[in-house]
């Protein structure tokens, strides 16, 4: 008698239905790996990705790859950064969706975690995760890049006063330095052998912003925690976009000068962006600031666009920037302004043809963008026509809380070898199935904003 096999598990129906009317490409993975292991998925995330073939698809990855070199050039040496970047040419994936938070966050651990085991997965030497530095040091009470979770209790990181925290952004906060009293009380109190003497080697230390306190403090827990070097993890943050942004601007015949700068390109792709907002899938579009963010007195301002001046709305003694290709170019160079989420997504994923990674909104606001930009493009114009035919194909993937710890990381760490505990982790999740850590997906269905889509859309 032959055994009647039962079927494999598949992913929720309705789930996908939802998912499917923004990310088809998001359901496709997930089809694809529901019964494999998560790390399979992480593996097939950083899969290879076609080459650029369009003119504004190649001069873009040329331009991401101009600054990719130089943020590695501070970290590693020559041999090191060729290897890298040919990696990254044939796999050009960045985990994103990261906020500028001490490993020791959970959320931050976990998606770095999965970053991590694609790239080992895929025998890369490196991997490049993008970090958002724009918002306040403190979020929410005692939450935010400005305090350490040891499970148990929150540090003050920086021993910054309650009123600072919540009035300086990460990315100008500074200088800064680690609040050693109340870090070394952490250690009179519980065990804390896995990152506690990691930070605090660091503790005489004067950085420059919060921002490159918690790159160079994550940098040294992951050195700590993977002495054996299998993937290292490159961050880069706002200002690497802001300085690929000032790149695109060099040129007035660049595509985002003209989308920018020419004022009937300017309002096909307003017209294009409202159209979105305006849309059933507008409360994925964060529209906070117009194409730019300003940096002032350690804070990131919203700004409009009046008169041909990026101004602050009601601060007349606030920052003011002519919209111009030469100003904006070096306000982005000195530090003044930093783009946008559009722009930001324009420049590091979309027109170069990369692969993004990130969490349940960013899956549908990247999938919008790469629609808006697509409504904007001019295809009576040829490279235009070009660029629109490459992207027919959307490398967009979901990748944050895929793992999704409920306890804290303090106690992760805790049953872990020393100076193996990403390795060991490995190990663990090439045992467990992408169904599993994500609980039947259970974290989109309960998604407010996933759950009013399906509303909608009477599924």
């Amino acid at each position: 008698m032959t055994a009647i096999l039962a079927p494999a598990p598949a992913p929720p129906a309705e789930i996908l239905a939802v998912l499917s009317l923004l990310c088809p490409e998001v359901v496709h993975d997930i089809e694809q790996n529901w019964n494999a292991p998560v790390s399979e998925y992480a593996r097939h995330l950083w899969r290879p990705v076609a080459r650029p073939a369009s003119g504004a698809a190649i001069a873009a990855r040329s331009i991401l790859r101009d600054v990719l070199h130089q943020r590695l050039a501070a970290i590693m040496q020559p041999e090191e950064i060729g290897k890298a970047l040919d990696e990254f040419e044939h796999r050009p994936v960045i985990q994103s969706g990261l906020h500028c938070l001490l490993l020791m966050d959970r959320i931050t651990f976990d998606a770095l975690l999965l970053a991590w085991l694609g790239a080992v997965e895929n025998g890369l030497s490196a991997f490049f995760g993008f970090m958002g530095t724009t918002m306040t040091m403190e979020t929410v009470g005692q939450e935010g890049p400005g305090w350490l979770d040891v499970g148990d209790d929150k540090v003050n990181l920086f021993g910054m006063g309650r009123h600072k925290l919540c009035r300086k952004s990460v990315c100008a906060a500074g200088p800064v330095t680690l609040n050693r009293r109340a870090l070394e009380a952490v250690g009179d109190e519980t065990d804390a052998s896995r990152w506690l003497d990691t930070l605090l080697a660091s503790q005489d230390k004067v950085f420059g912003t919060a921002a490159d306190a918690l790159t160079e403090l994550n940098e040294d827990l992951v050195a700590d925690w993977d002495r054996s070097g299998m993937a290292l993890p490159i961050f880069i943050d706002d200002r690497l976009a802001a300085s690929a942004v000032a790149r695109h601007l060099e040129h007035d015949s660049s595509l985002l000068s003209r989308l920018l700068l020419e004022p009937a390109r300017r309002r096909r792709l307003e017209h294009a962006l409202q159209e979105a907002a305006s849309g059933p899938f507008g409360r994925f579009l964060p529209n906070a600031t117009a194409y730019f963010w300003g940096i002032r007195e350690e804070r990131v301002r919203k700004l409009v666009l009046e008169n041909g001046q990026l101004i602050e709305p009601d601060r007349p003694h606030g920052l003011s920037i002519p919209f111009e290709r030469p100003h904006l170019k070096q306000a982005l160079l000195d530090g003044v302004l930093l783009p946008n989420l559009f722009l930001m997504v324009l420049v590091l994923a979309i027109l170069p043809r990369v692969r993004i990674v990130g969490g349940l909104r960013q899956i549908g606001y990247v999938a919008l963008f790469h629609s808006i930009l697509l409504a904007a493009l001019d295809e009576d114009a040829p490279e235009e026509r070009d660029l629109a035919a490459e992207l027919q194909v959307r490398e967009n993937a979901w990748g944050m809380r895929v793992i999704d710890q409920k306890m804290s990381v303090r106690d992760q760490l805790a049953g872990l070898p020393e100076g193996a505990l990403f390795p060991d982790l490995l190990r663990q999740y090439r045992l467990r199935t992408f169904a599993e850590t994500t609980d039947d997906l259970k974290l989109v269905r309960e998604n407010a904003r996933w759950r009013k889509i399906g509303r909608a859309s009477g599924l």
